[in-house]
């Protein structure tokens, strides 16, 4: 056994007993449709600058969204209900007393000049208008004469909680503030250092709903006019931690457009039932479990060793989210799952890489088990790598500028890229290693998986397949496939989830109990499959759904009515969306820069052509699976995008594997044309993405067929997605980049006799001892 073999044996043992101790010892905080959580309904009120109308509670639900994800609560429910209320779903809140005086607080913040302390002894007068004087009192129980104020809370950029251990300062709260408002700080802190030192005039007071929270004196060293510049703002005090933090986000997420106050909080029950969270359990095991057995099956005791640093994998990722304080929801446990069977596509282009260094080494050296494998981890390096490193790159910028479910997605996203680097190179590396040090697995081929040639790449070997002859044709059938997606858009419409158009909230009572799945199903036979019920009571239920007709409320009555005895509605208002207009439009942008991120990654490592045809395969995956959704009138919702984001990854990533080796073969030729470079790499890929398509495919299918109604959309758009993708990596991608490259004035007419150098990438040779 190798010294670096000893190493990654190692640390492999060292993070999964540590994942394992994490695992044992930590509670998993789950979502609303698993466990439920606490419901808040706040009630907006006019004040004297604003009416609670419409418009200002949907700007008073986005600065409460801003609020929430500051908690650090994920994956909440907040919606408008009816005219001036707002709907507040928090999953695993361990105190919603606390969350809910956060959230209800109006923060109105305004910066004042000190004009003096106030001679007589009365009580403190009421405040006067904000263009008027003010007497308060501050921090320290006196009083304080206050200018109008012109600088509110509006204008600040940030505000985060700092802690100086160092000085004896404690914590505080630093601000940050925006162009404009930065210039009214700085002339601010000018006029007031025009006062002599000590002078109560020399102090600036910021006030923080009609109370002065800190009345900071302007530094002696700055001068008569000069002002402080943004970013030099510290609101101190004797701030606890979770002071300093709540009041920094109190300050980033800005005033509520109107005052608002709890009017009812009560605990809710999951929206999905036992039965439907015990059928997809047993949908993600078997799934799992066939992916595990077909890699067995294919690579023999290497693959078994596979699925063995797989299950390592879910260990240790349950354990990162766990950790991490990731909310689980159903559809987040699902792209988990299926993150499984991707993982395993690692270890499937090492294993196919090593099989065929095993065929051109055997009989030339006395190991050709160990060489083998270890130039086959060596060789899918950079394919690993770079594929890894642009799915990074999307769930970093999803996770900085999205929101809500984005940012959630984003955390996943990364630790499960993370992990199955480790996995793949790592643990299965050091199994593989120590198994391959065995005589009777190096004697017996047909026992190590290595050995054997497989199905798929002997086929491709006898027929060699002239791919790409008139590439330009598979440009066309892709164009019209996406043409016919765009007609159906067009056409029928996107049926948008209620977290996208809002609908109708209705709760009811019961004269006996009745079970969640039970209502579930009664409502599904009803018509209303797409409905969410939650119950807060055995005789309490409540029904969410798109359809705001008044004969939806009436079936809906009776097919309640039908199971749970006389159903009586209670309340029933009209909705706004839970992805409102803001989340989406920060969603969209930070899509927009995670694609223009990978395209320039694509670039720098690869070519411009390589990485627009990647960008261009992604585009055209996206668009078929949303046409596909549009024709069959399937539901767009919150579960759509998660699997929509999902599709955008696999494709990105399938994409480069391909031009990985189209890379490396180009580059063994220098100045060859990129077709048969293209043809080749596409061959030699074809047995990689089939065996890490069908590893997918198995759990997709369980969880399509046995995970039940909750599910089954979400495999279906997976399934289509994964399909398409696969496609488009070899029939849209590569004729994209013999397009491109056929195009470049420079390059001349690829396909055609004219001959150009391709990049060998960084950091790595021309030739590398791997075959056609």
């Amino acid at each position: 056994m190798t010294r670096a073999t000893t190493v990654r044996a190692v640390l492999a043992a060292v993070v999964l007993l540590v994942s394992l101790f994490v695992t044992l010892t930590m509670s998993p905080r789950l979502g609303l449709d698993l466990q439920g959580g606490t419901r808040l309904v706040l009630q907006a009120k006019d004040s004297p600058t604003a009416k609670a109308d419409r418009e200002s509670t949907d700007r008073t639900v986005e600065v409460l969204r801003q609020r929430i994800d500051a908690l650090g609560v994920a994956e909440p429910t907040v919606t408008r209900s009816g005219e001036d209320r707002v709907l507040i779903e928090l999953p695993d809140v361990t105190d919603p007393r606390e969350a809910a005086e956060v959230l209800g607080r109006t923060a109105q913040l305004t910066f004042h000049p000190v004009i003096g302390v106030p001679d007589d002894a009365a009580p403190d007068p009421k405040p006067k208008p904000e263009s008027e004087e003010l007497v308060l009192p501050d921090e320290s129980g006196g009083r304080l004469r206050l200018g109008a104020s012109d600088l509110s809370g509006a204008g600040v950029k940030d505000a985060r909680a700092e802690f100086d251990g160092q000085r004896g300062a404690g914590w505080s709260v630093s601000l940050d503030f925006r162009d404009d408002a930065s210039r009214d700080w700085t002339r601010l802190t000018g006029e007031a250092a025009c006062h002599p030192p000590q002078d109560e005039r020399r102090r600036v007071a910021i006030v923080l709903d009609e109370k002065v929270i800190s009345s900071p004196q302007v530094s002696p060293s700055v001068t008569c006019g000069a002002g402080l510049p943004s970013g030099t703002t510290q609101i101190t005090g004797s701030f606890s931690a979770d002071e300093a933090k709540n009041l920094a986000l109190l300050i980033k997420g800005g005033a509520l457009p109107v005052p608002v106050e709890v009017v009812e909080q009560r605990t809710v029950g999951p929206t999905l039932g036992a039965e439907a969270i015990s059928a997809s359990a047993r949908a993600a095991v078997i799934g799992a479990g066939l992916t595990a057995l077909f890699i067995t099956f294919v690579y023999r005791l290497f693959g078994g060793l596979a699925a063995l640093a797989l299950a390592g994998y879910t260990l240790i990722s349950y354990a990162a989210l766990v950790a991490l304080g990731v909310t689980l929801t159903l559809p987040g446990l699902a792209g988990f799952v299926l993150a499984i069977g991707m993982a395993v596509d690692a270890n499937v282009l090492a294993f196919e890489r090593a099989r065929e260094e095993y065929a051109s080494r055997s009989g030339r050296t006395s190991r050709p088990l160990r060489s083998a494998l270890a130039a086959g981890f060596r060789n899918a390096r950079t394919a690993v790598v770079d594929s890894n490193v642009t799915t990074l790159l999307a769930a970093g910028l999803l996770f900085g500028l999205g929101s809500g479910p984005v940012k959630g997605f984003g955390v996943t996203l990364a630790i499960g890229v993370l992990v199955s680097m480790f996995s793949a190179l790592v643990i299965a590396r050091a199994l593989t290693e120590l198994a391959a040090g065995s005589r009777f697995v190096t004697d017996f081929p047909g026992v190590n998986g290595i050995g054997l040639r497989g199905r798929v790449r002997t086929y491709l070997t006898r027929r060699a397949p002239q791919l790409f002859r008139g590439y330009r044709r598979w440009l066309g059938v892709s164009t019209v496939v996406v043409a016919l997606a765009v007609l159906g858009v067009t056409l029928r419409g996107l049926n948008l989830g209620v977290e996208f158009t809002g609908g109708r909230l209705m709760e009811y009572t019961t004269s006996r109990p009745v079970g969640i799945d039970t209502a579930r199903t009664a409502l599904a036979d009803a018509g209303f499959a797409d409905a969410e019920v939650t119950t807060a009571g055995e005789r309490e239920l409540s029904v969410r759904t798109g359809d705001t007709g008044d004969r939806t409320e009436a079936a809906i009555r009776d097919a309640l009515s039908a199971e749970g005895g006389a159903a009586t509605k209670v309340r029933g208002d009209l909705i706004g969306p839970s992805l409102g207009d803001e989340l989406r439009r920060h969603a969209l942008i930070a899509l927009g820069i995670a694609v223009g991120a990978q395209l320039l990654y694509l670039a720098v490592r690869f070519r411009w052509s390589f990485a627009v045809a990647s960008v261009t395969a992604m585009v055209h995956d996206v668009v078929i699976l949303v046409g596909v959704f549009a024709w069959l009138g399937r539901p767009v919702d919150g579960i759509f995008l998660a699997a929509l984001l999902t599709v955008i990854g696999y494709s990105v990533n399938d994409s480069v594997v391909v031009f990985d080796r189209v890379r490396e073969l180009w580059a063994r030729r220098p100045g060859s044309p990129l077709l048969p470079a293209a043809r080749a790499a596409v061959l030699q890929t074809v047995p990689r993405t089939v065996n890490t398509g069908m590893g997918a495919l198995f759990i997709l299918t369980a969880l399509a067929v046995l995970g039940g109604d909750s599910l089954r959309d979400f495999a279906l758009a997976l399934l289509i997605g994964i399909c398409v993708g696969t496609y488009s990596s070899v029939f849209t991608a590569v004729p994209v980049a013999l397009e491109m490259e056929s195009r470049r004035k420079d390059g001349g007419r690829t396909g055609q006799g004219q001959r150009q150098r391709p990049k060998a990438g960084r950091g790595r040779p021309a030739d590398n001892g791997a075959r056609v």
